[in-house]
């Protein structure tokens, strides 16, 4: 999701290239104002212009419905709607307001994904889940109602958007928690209670390493049981890290339980007493950071080179081996180790370097690699 003001659309449209080229499949917005929705149709045309294709979704919160009626070019731009229906309307007012905004779905022909968040939960339905558990000869623990009222909430307002005439395959159910366990919980329940398809993502994850491990974990646990359809990495930006960084985890997360393939693998080895030298780091970064900035025109060019592994290791206890599981593979020298570096492609060494130039060199026997395997399919 972008973290632009919508309102700026060129920056908004540059931020949402950056996203798609980083790997994200669509990109969502914010469509808070009357100003933003007028952009949205703007938003998309920088993007066609720049040869970008990615679907875009509006994330509408407390004034969808107007919004969705009064700019009908922002309801054509956009490819989803996301509905919160915890703050959709009260009262009376609730169901019309959600039936306005199913009602653009249907005349756009649009996905539509409910996203429940516990942070704004129907407090209604809330409310009414409690004063039935009071009732209860065993009343559930609190946890257990707030579980429930996620789950009613997503399922209750995909039914009534059937009702209304939207296709059930056109909607997407999300139930997003802040906390690993209580995410694990909700997506099991909610996944055995019905058909439609899912969104995962751990709201609020947080900063850093906090936010990808707490992330991955729920996340890999739930993909594991064959449970989600579509994910988001939730991650509050570090000072002047790239927005993208969302979009790396949650591709690394699929690629590592190999449900997906996004960009060729680094392996590298850790480093320890037998790595004094950087060397081996510093070169696997340098060929990390060159094959995701290369990806967006690979993608194109050379098809198939996402599944490529290349191994930058450091010293020869897993040097050789690892490079030989590698499509092509540098074993550098540790600590008192000659200075040779063996080069491996495709199993097989096919030299050794030497000298002050490894890095180089071997940087240029990837992108031949890269062209002679995958540049005349």
């Amino acid at each position: 999701m972008t973290n632009t003001d919508t309102v700026d659309a060129i920056g908004t449209a540059i931020q949402v290239k950056e996203l798609a080229q980083a790997g994200s499949e669509f990109v969502r917005i914010t469509v808070n104002t009357p100003e933003a929705a007028a952009a949205v149709p703007y938003i998309r045309e920088q993007l066609d212009r720049m040869g970008e294709s990615v679907p875009l979704v509006g994330d509408f919160h407390y004034n969808g419905h107007r919004l969705l009626t009064e700019f009908p070019d922002c309801a054509q731009a956009l490819s989803k709607y996301r509905i919160n229906p915890g703050n959709v309307g009260k009262g009376d007012k609730k169901d019309k307001q959600f039936g306005q905004m199913i009602e653009a779905a249907m005349r756009w022909d649009k996905a539509v994904r409910i996203g429940v968040n516990w942070g704004s939960l129907d407090q209604e339905l809330l409310a009414s889940l409690m004063d039935a558990n009071s009732q209860r000869a065993q009343p559930w623990e609190a946890r257990q109602v707030m579980y429930e009222a996620l789950i009613t909430s997503a399922i209750e307002s995909a039914r009534l958007a059937e009702s209304m005439g939207l296709n059930g395959d056109q909607i997407i159910l999300s139930c997003k928690v802040s906390g690993v366990q209580d995410l694990i919980s909700v997506y099991r329940e909610l996944a055995r209670r019905c058909d439609y398809a899912l969104h995962l993502g751990l709201t609020e994850a947080g900063m850093g390493t906090k936010g990808t491990v707490a992330s991955s974990t729920a996340l890999g646990i739930l993909l594991q049981e064959g449970i989600g359809d579509t994910i988001r990495v939730s991650l509050t930006p570090q000072p002047g890290e790239a927005r993208t960084q969302e979009v790396v985890v949650a591709s690394e997360i699929l690629q590592s339980l190999g449900l997906r393939v996004f960009v060729p693998s680094v392996t590298a080895c850790p480093g320890c007493g037998r790595t004094t030298s950087t060397t081996f780091q510093e070169l696997a970064k340098q060929i990390d950071d060159y094959l995701r900035a290369q990806m967006p025109v690979w993608r194109v060019r050379y098809p198939g080179v996402e599944g490529m592994k290349v191994a930058v290791m450091g010293c020869i206890v897993n040097g050789p081996g690892e490079s030989k599981h590698a499509d092509i593979g540098i074993s550098l020298p540790g600590t008192g180790e000659a200075p040779a570096a063996p080069v491996f492609i495709d199993g097989e060494k096919a030299l050794t370097l030497r000298g002050e130039r490894i890095a180089e060199e071997f940087h240029a026997l990837v992108e031949q690699y890269v062209e002679r395997r995958y540049g005349h399919q």
